[in-house]
């Protein structure tokens, strides 16, 4: 039992001696496993969060540099575009270039000139129309103002070709046949007299008018009255005139045009009627009426006056014989004589037909347009298109527009019919050749 006793006893004692052993054991496992694993990881991150922060830092520093890059790079570009403005601006004033800002101003616009546009630079075109007629008494009128339920309609009177010739020329010029007038009475003894409405005169815009011949026989078929009331409803509209006036000095002024620099002279007078005294009043310097040209000085010497300033200078004269295709002894007489004065270009009318063309004294000419839109009768009619080459100062192109005027109405032909009207301009037209569009050379 005591040897039992003592057996314990010494199992005690070692487990006594044996606890500091395993206590100094598990110490250092611990340590050996602190610094074998605990500490390397904990380095590791700490080495791991020091290359993050780096890491961050450079990106951080390269944003701050990029960010200064972009800031030089705009200072840089305000800089040069600061120096080069003020480069620009030393050239402008130094050593001017050609360029829009530095080309040559365009010419002053004469006084007394009214400017004009070409719709293709370099080349003014013109259109001439014979004799027109608004008064609501005569069947032209009347009918289209039926047809246009009261209120006129230019689309009801001319087809959209002939409108398209009219409204396309630079200049288009037609001969108004009539007053415009409420008032005065009809000349004594006369057979036809016309009168239109004022408000009709709009018209005249809407079919592309650019000025009006007045010299004609029925300017005055109202008396004084009507004539100022046409002049001053001409006025109204802007609508340039000639061949008529408040005095003689207003009555014989050409028109004048200016385009590119070049100068326009147009001038309208009148041979008919040839009694005397004439049923229309020419102007005196005292009275309302037309230009009259039966005794023939007055008007060369304002064709001589204004080629002295223009550069070309445009005669539409009212005269021959109504109703017949041939050429009187006074169209015969006075044409030479308005060539020789001047003119580069001669425009008839008063005939009521078509008339032929041709030159002379080296002078263009068409002694008669005709009807344009004037009555209900069906006739050959047309436009005369004349081009000047601006650059030049030389006419330089011709061409019959042909038309007809059939039912009230004035339409552009085409096909058959176009090649027949110009087959008939072209048998009156013996000193002259005309292709199938109706060129002339002359």
């Amino acid at each position: 039992m005591e040897h039992g006793r003592s057996r314990r006893k010494r199992n005690k004692s070692l487990a006594a001696r044996l606890v500091p052993v395993l206590l100094v054991l598990l110490i250092a496992d611990a340590a050996l496993f602190f610094f074998w694993v605990v500490k390397p990881e904990i380095a590791e991150r700490k080495v791991r969060a020091s290359v993050l922060a780096s890491e961050a830092a450079e990106e951080s520093r390269a944003r701050e540099l990029e960010s200064l890059r972009r800031e030089e790079e705009a200072l840089r570009a305000e800089r040069e575009s600061r120096e080069a403005e003020e480069r620009l601006r030393r050239t402008s004033s130094e050593a001017p270039e050609t360029t829009e800002e530095t080309l040559p101003p365009e010419p002053e616009v004469p006084e007394g000139f009214l400017k004009v546009e070409p719709a293709q630079p370099g080349v003014l075109t013109f259109s001439f129309a014979g004799d027109i007629l608004f008064d609501e008494h005569y069947a032209v009128m009347a009918s289209l103002l039926e047809r246009s339920g009261g209120a006129p309609d230019v689309h009801r009177a001319f087809d959209e070709g002939i409108l398209a010739e009219m409204r396309g020329a630079d200049l288009f010029v037609v001969n108004n046949e009539f007053t415009y007038s409420d008032r005065g009475t009809p000349t004594a003894g006369k057979q036809y007299t016309f009168r239109a409405r004022p408000e009709f005169a709009s018209l005249l815009t809407d079919m592309g008018a650019d000025a009006v011949t007045l010299a004609n026989n029925h300017a005055f078929d109202y008396g004084e009255a009507s004539l100022l009331d046409t002049l001053d409803t001409l006025d109204a509209i802007g609508m340039p005139h000639a061949g008529a006036g408040r005095d003689l000095s207003e009555a014989a002024r050409p028109l004048y045009f200016f385009a590119e620099g070049r100068k326009i002279a147009l001038i309208a007078a009148t041979q008919i009627e040839r009694s005397s005294p004439p049923d229309t009043r020419g102007a005196t310097d005292s009275l309302p009426g037309v230009f009259r040209c039966l005794k023939p000085d007055r008007l060369l010497e304002e064709i001589r006056r204004a080629k002295e300033s223009c550069d070309l200078v445009i005669v539409c004269v009212h005269w021959g014989t109504e109703g017949t295709t041939t050429i009187d002894w006074m169209q015969e007489q006075q044409a030479p004589l308005i060539a020789e004065a001047g003119a580069d270009l001669i425009i008839g009318g008063h005939p009521h037909v078509l008339q032929k063309i041709g030159t002379v004294k080296g002078v263009p000419i068409i002694y008669s347009l005709g009807n344009f839109w004037f009555n209900s009768r069906t006739l050959d009619t047309g436009l005369f298109s004349v081009s000047y080459d601006l650059e030049k100062g030389e006419l330089s192109g011709f061409r019959f527009v042909p038309a007809l005027q059939s039912g009230c109405r004035t339409r552009l032909l085409a096909g058959d019919e176009k090649q027949a009207a110009i087959g008939r301009m072209q048998a009156l037209s013996k000193g002259v050749k005309l292709d199938e569009d109706g060129n002339v050379t002359f």
